[in-house]
C-alpha cells in the first residue's frame, strides 16, 4: 500500500507545532530555574536574616550571674531550742549539691526532660525540629524546644510564661554560653534546685520534704518519678489536690524510663501498681513552717541588718535565735484574743517585752494587737511613747542611789513645788503629804519627791545613768519634766532591758535576739558580739529592787502582784493636756499612756497600753481599763514562772539594813541611823532582860467573889502555861496577908471577915521563877447590908451588861466606817498629774487601833462590873489596858514608815 504523501502544508504545521512544544518546554525549564535561583536567594537572605535577627536578640539577652543562677535560698529561723519557728525567702527551697542527687532521681528528670541532656551543647536541633512540626500543626508555642539548659537559664530570666522569639531566640544564646562556662553537673544541680514544684515549694529537695516528709535521698523510684512529672504542671500534677491526674503523670515518666533503659520493665510496672497516695505527708502535718510569729522575726530582721551585708531572704542563711516558742505563743494568745485580757474595743492596743534578766536574751515579743500583715508596726521595739513613772527608777531614784548614796529612808519633802519656769507640778491628788521616805514617793510614786531627787542628782548624772541602761535622751533628758516621763520616748523593749539590769546586780545586757548565724555552706558560724556592762553598783540594783517589791504589795502596782513570786516593778501613765481634754471630749481621768514594767530574777517585762491617734482624733484610756498593762504583766509572768525556780534578790555586802530601811555600806546616812539602831538594840536588850527575868507565863482574868451562903471568897483565874504552882498573897483592911498556894487555877478564903477589904494577887512559878502578879479585890459586906448590897449588884450588872452590847454596836459602826473610808480613797497611777498612791493604811490601822483600844477599856470595864460585888484594883486592869495601848502606839509608828 503506498504511503500517504503528505502536503507542503501540512509539514509547515508540524514544524511549527514542535517549535511551538519546544518554546513551551525552554520556559518551564528556566522557570524552574529561575524559581530555584530565587529561593535559594531568599534561603540565603532568611538565612542572613535570621542570622542577623538571632544576632541582635543575642545581643540584647541579658547577663546571668553565678547568684542569679545559683538562685535565692530561704533562710530558717530557730528558736532556743533549735525548732524551726520560720522560713524567709522569696522561694521556699533548701539547697543541695549535685553530689547530693540521687542517680535514680537524675534518670527520671532527665527521661522526661532531656534524654539527650549529655550530647548536645545548650540547644537540640532534633528537639527543634520536632517542635517545628508541632508549632506548624498546632500553632506556635504549642511544643517547646527547650533542653534542660534553656529550661535553667529560663527559670533565671523569670519569664517562663512568654513564648516569643525574642524569648526564645535569647534562651538558646544563652544556653550555649551557659554550657560554655558551666559542667553539665553545674547546670543539673541549678536545675534542681531552682524548679517550682507547687505549694511555694522550690526545689526537688524541698519538695520530698514537704510532700512525703523525708529527704530526696530516702524517696522510693514512685515517689522519685512522681517529682520528676511536676514540674511540665506543678499545680495540676500536685497529689494533695490531684491525685488522679498525678498518678496519670508519674505513670508516664516511669514509661520514658523504661523507654530510656533506666528501668526494667518490672521495675515499672512495680512502681506503677503502687498508689500514689502511698507515703505522702498526712493531711494535718502538710503545712511547711511559716512566719507563725511575726513581731519578733521583725527584730531578727532589724538584727541581721545590723550585723552585716547579709540578705536573709536570699542567702540561704541559718539563724539561732533566742525565742522561747511556749512564751511567744501565750504572748500571741493575750494580744489576739480576750480569754486571758478582756480589752474594751479592738482599737485598743498593746506591745511588750520579755527578756532573760541575766543575758537580755529576747524570750517573747507582742508586736500588737489583730496585726494584718506580717511586717507591720511593732509596738514592742517600734513605738516611742513617753514613760510616765517607769522612767523615775531610771532618772530619778537610781542616780540618786548612785552618786549621792541615799538611803530608801532618806527624806523627802512633798509639797507645793514648780518647775524652773513657774509652772506647777502636781499629783493626781492635788495633795501633799509632807516629809515622807524615798521609798514611799516611790512606791506611790509621787511626783513632786521625784523632780526634787532629779535637780539633786543634776540632769548630767541623771542621764549618764539612763545611757548605761541603753537610753541616749540627749536634751530632752535635761529638761526638769524628764524626771517623770514628759518629752521622752521609749519603747518597750528598751524598758524591759533597762529594768533587768536592777535585777541583774546591775549588769545591763542589751536585748537581742539572734544566738548565732550559719552560713549557706553549713559550717561558717557568726556569733554576735553582745558585752555585759556594769552600769550600776549593787547596791543602787538592790535598794532599787526592795523599794520596787513595795510598789505590788502597798503601792500602784497592786494588781501585777503574784502570790508567791519575788517580783519588783514600776507603774506608770501620761496625761493629756488640757486642751486635748477639751478638744478630743474626753474625761479629766482618761491618760493617754498606761505602763507596767517589772522583772524577777529570771525575767524582765514591759508593758505598753494605749490608741492610736486616727485622723487626728485621739482617744483615751478610761480609769477602768487604765490596769490592763499590770494584767497582761501578771498573766504573762506567771505563765513563764509555771514549773521554774525563782529565787528572791539577794542583798550584796556592800547594803545593810537598819529598821525597815536599807543603807550603802559606809555611807555617811549609816552614821546618823547606827546611833538610832544602838538606841533602839539598847531597848530591845533591856527589853529581852525583863524578859529573861520574867518568862514565866503570867495568870490572866482574875476574878474574886464572895459568897454569902457559904461564906467565903472563891478566887479563880486564867493560865496559858503548863506545870506552874500558884501563891495567893495580898492583904486584908491595907495589912499584908498570905493566903496560900495552889496547883490549881482556883482559890477559896474560908470565913472572910465581915466589912473588910481583900486585895488578891496571884502569881506563877515554874523552874525557880515567878512571873508577874494579877490581881484581884473583894469588899465582904457587913451583915446588915448584904441583902441590900447584893440586890444593888445584881441591876448594876444588868446595866452594865447593855452598855457593853452598846459600845460594841457603836465599835462595829466606826470599823465599818473605817472600811467604807479606805475603799473611797483607794486611787490609780496616773504620771504628769495621775499617779496613784494608796495612803489609806496608815489612818485605816490607826482607827482600827483606836477601836482596839476603846474595847480593852469597854472589856476592863465589864469585868469590874461583873465581879458581884467585887471592885477590880488597878493592878489587874490598868497594867494590862497600858500594855494595849503600848502595843497599839507601837504598830502606829511601823504602820506610818512602811506606807
Amino acid at each position: 500500500m503506498a504511503e500517504k504523501v503528505q502536503s507542503r502544508v501540512d509539514r509547515n504545521k508540524q514544524k511549527k507545532a514542535k517549535k511551538r512544544q519546544k518554546k513551551q518546554k525552554n520556559k518551564f525549564a528556566t522557570f524552574i530555574k529561575r524559581l530555584i535561583l530565587v529561593c535559594i536567594i531568599v534561603g540565603l537572605v532568611g538565612v542572613i536574616a535570621g542570622i542577623s535577627t538571632f544576632a541582635y536578640y543575642a545581643s540584647s539577652a541579658p547577663k546571668l550571674t553565678k547568684k542569679e543562677l545559683s538562685d535565692p535560698i530561704p533562710s530558717v529561723i530557730k528558736d532556743k531550742n533549735n525548732k524551726v519557728i520560720a522560713r524567709l525567702g522569696a522561694q521556699n527551697r533548701k539547697y543541695i549539691t549535685y553530689d547530693q542527687l540521687p542517680h535514680q532521681m537524675e534518670n527520671a528528670i532527665l527521661s522526661t526532660e532531656d534524654a539527650r541532656f549529655y550530647k548536645h551543647h545548650g540547644i537540640d536541633p532534633i528537639r527543634i525540629g520536632g517542635a517545628v512540626v508541632a508549632n506548624i500543626k498546632h500553632g506556635f508555642g504549642s511544643q517547646g524546644a527547650s533542653t534542660l539548659t534553656q529550661q535553667v537559664v529560663t527559670m533565671a530570666l523569670n519569664n517562663k510564661d512568654v513564648k516569643t522569639l525574642k524569648r526564645k531566640s535569647q534562651e538558646a544564646w544563652l544556653a550555649i554560653q551557659l554550657e560554655r562556662h558551666y559542667t553539665k553537673h553545674e547546670i543539673l544541680e541549678m536545675y534542681v534546685n531552682k524548679v517550682y514544684l507547687s505549694d511555694g515549694v522550690f526545689g526537688f529537695e524541698t519538695a520530698a520534704e514537704h510532700y512525703f516528709g523525708k529527704s530526696l535521698s530516702k524517696l522510693s523510684l514512685p515517689q522519685m518519678a512522681l517529682l520528676a512529672g511536676m514540674p511540665q504542671g506543678p499545680n495540676l500534677y500536685n497529689p494533695f489536690e490531684h491525685p488522679d491526674l498525678a498518678k496519670e503523670r508519674r505513670d508516664t515518666v516511669l514509661s520514658l524510663m523504661y523507654q530510656h533503659h533506666k528501668i526494667t520493665k518490672s521495675q515499672m510496672d512495680q512502681a506503677m501498681d503502687t498508689p500514689i497516695t502511698k507515703g505522702l505527708v498526712s493531711e494535718k502535718k502538710r503545712n511547711t513552717p511559716a512566719n507563725k510569729y511575726p513581731a519578733f522575726v521583725d527584730e531578727v530582721i532589724n538584727e541581721m541588718q545590723k550585723l552585716g551585708n547579709y540578705n536573709i531572704y536570699s542567702d540561704g542563711l541559718t539563724i539561732y535565735t533566742t525565742l522561747d516558742a511556749r512564751a511567744q505563743k501565750y504572748a500571741e494568745k493575750i494580744l489576739n484574743t480576750n480569754s486571758v485580757v478582756q480589752y474594751p474595743d479592738d482599737k485598743f492596743q498593746a506591745g511588750f517585752a520579755l527578756v532573760d534578766t541575766k543575758t537580755g536574751e529576747i524570750r517573747a515579743l507582742g508586736g500588737g494587737r489583730n496585726r494584718k500583715v506580717e511586717s507591720g508596726f511593732n509596738y514592742a521595739v517600734d513605738t516611742r511613747r513617753s514613760p510616765g513613772s517607769t522612767i523615775k527608777p531610771i532618772l530619778d531614784y537610781g542616780p540618786a542611789i548612785q552618786n549621792l548614796k541615799w538611803s530608801t529612808g532618806h527624806i523627802l519633802a512633798d509639797e507645793p513645788t514648780t518647775y524652773r519656769d513657774g509652772t506647777p507640778i502636781n499629783d493626781w491628788d492635788n495633795s501633799y503629804q509632807g516629809n515622807i521616805t524615798m521609798r514611799k514617793a516611790l512606791y506611790n510614786s509621787r511626783n513632786i519627791p521625784a523632780l526634787k531627787t532629779f535637780r539633786e542628782v543634776g540632769s548630767d548624772d541623771a542621764n549618764k545613768f539612763a545611757k548605761n541602761l541603753g537610753f541616749n535622751f540627749g536634751d530632752k533628758g535635761k529638761n526638769e519634766s524628764a524626771s517623770i516621763g514628759g518629752g521622752l520616748g521609749v519603747s518597750p523593749l528598751q524598758m524591759a532591758g533597762a529594768y533587768a539590769a536592777f535585777g541583774n546586780d546591775g549588769v545591763y545586757n542589751k536585748p537581742h535576739a539572734i544566738r548565732k548565724i550559719v552560713l549557706r555552706d553549713g559550717v561558717t558560724e557568726i556569733k554576735p558580739n553582745y558585752q555585759s556592762k556594769v552600769a550600776m553598783s549593787d547596791y543602787t540594783a538592790y535598794m532599787i529592787t526592795d523599794m520596787l517589791k513595795d510598789v505590788l504589795t502597798k503601792g500602784t502596782g497592786t494588781a501585777a502582784s503574784i502570790p508567791g513570786l519575788p517580783v519588783a516593778g514600776k507603774t506608770g501613765t501620761t496625761n493629756f493636756s488640757s486642751a486635748d481634754l477639751a478638744k478630743y471630749n474626753l474625761m479629766s481621768s482618761d491618760v493617754e499612756d498606761s505602763w507596767f514594767t517589772g522583772y524577777t530574777t529570771k525575767y524582765a517585762l514591759s508593758v505598753w497600753t494605749g490608741y492610736n491617734s486616727e485622723q487626728g482624733k485621739k482617744y483615751g484610756i478610761t480609769a477602768a481599763n487604765q490596769k490592763i498593762s499590770q494584767q497582761i504583766f501578771r498573766s504573762l509572768m506567771s505563765y513563764v514562772s509555771e514549773d521554774v525556780s525563782t529565787p528572791d534578790f539577794t542583798k550584796p555586802k556592800s547594803v545593810i539594813q537598819i529598821g525597815s530601811e536599807l543603807y550603802v555600806r559606809g555611807s555617811s546616812d549609816v552614821n546618823t541611823a547606827n546611833k538610832q539602831a544602838e538606841k533602839d538594840d539598847k531597848k530591845e536588850k533591856d527589853k529581852e532582860k525583863d524578859k529573861d527575868k520574867n518568862d514565866v507565863t503570867a495568870p490572866t482574868n482574875i476574878s474574886a467573889s464572895y459568897d454569902k451562903n457559904s461564906n467565903q471568897i472563891n478566887v479563880s483565874w486564867g493560865y496559858s502555861g503548863s506545870g506552874a504552882s500558884f501563891t495567893l498573897d495580898g492583904s486584908i483592911d491595907g495589912s499584908k496577908a498570905s493566903f496560900g498556894s495552889t496547883s490549881q487555877t482556883n482559890f477559896t478564903i474560908s470565913n472572910p471577915k465581915p466589912g473588910s477589904t481583900y486585895v488578891i494577887s496571884v502569881t506563877a512559878s515554874a523552874d525557880g521563877k515567878t512571873s508577874k502578879a494579877a490581881s484581884a479585890s473583894v469588899t465582904v459586906p457587913s451583915a446588915e447590908t448584904t441583902n441590900d448590897q447584893t440586890n444593888n449588884n445584881q441591876q448594876d450588872n444588868a446595866n452594865n451588861s447593855d452598855k457593853n452590847n452598846a459600845n460594841t454596836n457603836d465599835d462595829n459602826q466606826t470599823n465599818d466606817q473605817n472600811s467604807n473610808q479606805s475603799d473611797q480613797n483607794s486611787k490609780t497611777d496616773n504620771n504628769n498629774g495621775n499617779d496613784s498612791s494608796t495612803n489609806t493604811n496608815t489612818d485605816k490601822s490607826n482607827s482600827n487601833d483606836t477601836n482596839s483600844n476603846d474595847n480593852t477599856s469597854n472589856q476592863n470595864q465589864s469585868g469590874q462590873n461583873n465581879s458581884s460585888g467585887s471592885k477590880a484594883t488597878p493592878t489587874s486592869g490598868t497594867t494590862n489596858k497600858q500594855n494595849t495601848e503600848t502595843n497599839n502606839q507601837q504598830q502606829n509608828q511601823k504602820n506610818s514608815s512602811s506606807n
